[in-house]
This record gives C-alpha cells, sequence and structure tokens, in this order.
C-alpha cells in the first residue's frame, strides 16, 4: 500500500536543433508562478532536424543550462521534455466504446493502418478526446507514435545528464497547452509556430489537436537569404532582419529616399520568394484539413479555421502578423503563452522579456504538464 504518493517537482525542458530552453513552475493555491528560467544555444551539427547525433555533447550543453538558469537554482532531477514535431505522426481516430482493458489493444491493432512505420519500431500514445456531445455513440482517439530510433537518443542525452524523464512529449502538444485558453475552442485555430530551423502547423479544435505538418521554411531561412542577396555575413543579417522585418516603406511622411529606405526594401524583395512559399503552404494545409476533417462533429462551416495564432521565436518578426492576415483573409494574433498561467490583471513575467515569451512557449507548455501531473494540483 502506498501511503505516500507524492511526485517530485519537475521542469520543462524544450529541445530544439539550436537552442535549449527551461521553464520551471509552482503552484501556490491558485497562483502559478516561474520560479526558474533559461535557455542555451546548442551548436550546430549536435541535433539535426529533429535527430540527436551527438548525445554526450547534448548531455553537457543540458547541465550547463542548468547550472545558468535565473531565479530559482534547479534542485530537482525531474524533467518533462520535448520530442521533434517533424518525427511525430498523429491522427484522430473513431473507436466503439469498450472497456479501457480492450481499449488498447484495439487501439495499437487500429494504428497500423495509419502509421507509416512498422508498429514494433515506434512508440505509441493515445488520448480520449473528452466528447461535449453525450449522444456520440463512439469514441474519438487522438494516437501519437514516434520512431523509437529517435526517442531513444533524447532519453540518452537525458540519463547522461543526471536527469530522470517524468515524461517525452511532442512539442505540439505543449504549445496547444500553453496556448489554447483552458484547453477549449469554439471553433478550429491554426497555430504556427514559427521557429529557428523549421514552421509548424497546428490545428486546435474542441478539445483536442486535430492536425500538424511541418516544413522547411524557418526564420533561420530567411536571414541566410538576407545574407546571401546583400552579401553580408549571419550575425549583420540577423540584425537587418530583426530591424527592418518585413515591412517595404519606412513609416514617414518623407519620400526621400535613404540608404535605409534602399535596405529595407532590398531586404522586403529578397524575402518574396520564400514568404510566397510559406503563404502556399499554409493554403495548402488549410485546405487539407477542411476537406479531410471529417471526423469532426461539425458541419462543414464548423470546420473552417476561425483565426491563426502565431508563436516561436520568428513570430514576432516585424510585419509578419499583417502580412499573413492579408493573404490569407483570416485574423492572425500573436499567440499568448501566459494565457493558462496569468490572470487577465497579471502582466509580470517574471523576468521573461515579452518580446522572447513566444520563443518559451513549448517550455511554458512542458512545464504546464509538470504541475498538472502532480496529484495535488487543482
Amino acid at each position: 500500500m502506498n501511503f505516500l504518493t507524492l511526485k517530485p517537482e519537475a521542469f520543462g525542458l524544450d529541445i530544439s536543433d539550436l537552442s535549449l530552453k527551461i521553464i520551471k513552475l509552482r503552484k501556490k493555491g491558485r497562483r502559478i508562478r516561474v520560479v526558474s528560467f533559461g535557455e542555451k544555444e546548442v551548436k550546430p551539427g549536435i541535433i539535426k532536424e529533429g535527430e540527436v547525433i551527438q548525445k554526450e555533447e547534448l548531455a553537457e550543453i543540458i547541465k550547463q543550462a542548468m547550472k545558468e538558469v535565473k531565479k530559482e537554482k534547479l534542485r530537482t532531477k525531474y524533467v518533462v521534455a520535448s520530442l521533434p514535431e517533424e518525427r511525430a505522426f498523429f491522427q484522430v481516430i473513431q473507436m466503439p466504446k469498450i472497456s479501457k482493458e480492450d481499449l488498447r489493444s484495439a487501439i495499437i491493432y487500429e494504428a497500423e493502418n495509419y502509421i507509416p512505420l512498422p508498429i514494433e519500431k515506434v512508440y505509441l500514445d493515445f488520448q480520449i478526446i473528452p466528447q461535449t456531445d453525450k449522444n456520440i455513440d463512439h469514441l474519438d482517439i487522438l494516437i501519437c507514435a514516434i520512431p523509437r530510433e529517435t526517442v531513444d537518443p533524447y532519453f540518452s542525452s537525458l540519463k547522461l545528464a543526471g536527469l530522470e524523464p517524468q515524461s517525452l512529449e511532442v512539442e505540439s502538444l505543449a504549445i496547444t497547452r500553453a496556448l489554447i485558453k483552458d484547453g477549449v475552442t469554439s471553433s478550429p485555430v491554426l497555430i504556427i509556430d514559427f521557429g529557428a530551423t523549421r514552421t509548424s502547423f497546428i490545428i486546435f479544435s474542441g478539445t483536442s489537436l486535430r492536425f500538424t505538418s511541418s516544413i522547411s521554411v524557418s526564420s533561420m531561412n530567411f536571414t541566410e537569404i538576407i545574407s546571401k542577396s546583400l552579401g553580408i555575413d549571419l550575425n549583420k543579417a540577423e540584425k537587418l532582419k530583426i530591424k527592418y522585418g518585413l515591412e517595404k516603406e519606412l513609416k514617414s511622411k518623407s519620400k526621400k529616399i535613404t540608404k535605409s529606405t534602399k535596405e529595407r526594401n532590398k531586404i522586403f524583395e529578397a524575402l518574396v520568394p520564400a514568404l510566397v512559399d510559406l503563404t502556399q503552404q499554409i493554403k495548402k494545409h488549410l485546405l487539407y484539413y477542411q476537406t479531410h476533417s471529417f471526423h469532426e462533429h461539425l458541419s462543414s462551416n464548423g470546420r473552417k479555421v476561425s483565426k491563426i495564432l502565431l508563436c516561436g521565436g520568428g513570430s514576432n518578426l516585424k510585419g509578419l502578423k499583417e502580412l499573413l492576415a492579408r493573404e490569407l483573409n483570416l485574423p492572425v494574433e500573436l499567440g499568448n503563452p501566459w494565457i493558462n498561467i496569468l490572470s487577465e490583471k497579471q502582466k509580470d513575467t517574471f523576468g521573461i522579456p515579452p518580446e522572447k515569451s513566444l520563443g518559451f512557449t513549448t517550455a511554458l507548455g512542458l512545464a504546464l504538464r509538470a504541475i498538472k501531473e502532480n496529484p495535488f494540483y487543482d
């Protein structure tokens, strides 16, 4: 008999190709606060396209990042860590209402029809999607599979860093936990995670994630285009990208053509092909979802995406929100990764600069899972 089953405190660790981000939350009463946070660069080549190439090197970076966190020192070895979005397979399936004992084996059998790898070569997990209509005669199940050869090196790196993984979670699940208020939407929402090495599309509807996909267009891709077009190094290109963004014309009454104006216009014109690619990819994925979301218990109009939320470090790019809204004819907003942490009256982001908050979206979602897994979280 277990008289004491308290789970130890854990922190969220977002691992991506070029960076680590750490968030540790603590709940006291109804208030949640950030008690530790930090970030660390990952050298190119240690992780490539979501695959860990150098486990020992990644472990050392994790240990260093833990030592350098701001605010409170990390005194726990338990972690909720991310897994790469581009390596995961998601699918919503329908299953009959059967006993929990029979459900798992039935899901494993059914999942083989959707996963493009042998079932023995993946880790498979699922969750029952909460039903809003009691008259539905079946269960909607969200299944997620990720190759074992992808997961095992992440697990090994965490162990080499002296950590005990409490759970490993695909980024998109953490992102939706951070951005969707109370985990419920009245209509589908497209989340675009504009990261350093890729952009992910995540559609959340009702009470569950419904669709994910990733493309190679990225914030770093934009920097490389500017560098090549203007014949400058990557550091200068990154600074110019942040300074000018996607605004073609200066917001000034003066019509004088300055060096700054020319530079701004060159940057915009250089990025046009990548921007066209990005918007076309978004339209393609929206159309796919619209025509394949038959599993949702909504009218065809109800399956239409109502708005877009941006997150990720690249989402603060000047002009990106406005450009996408114009090209896609949809409301586009910057996501609020604090929506399930801070009340409407709270403005303090615990030392994390507001402009950096969107880059911590995944880490905040992982940290929320860490405290919600505690049986005394209510």
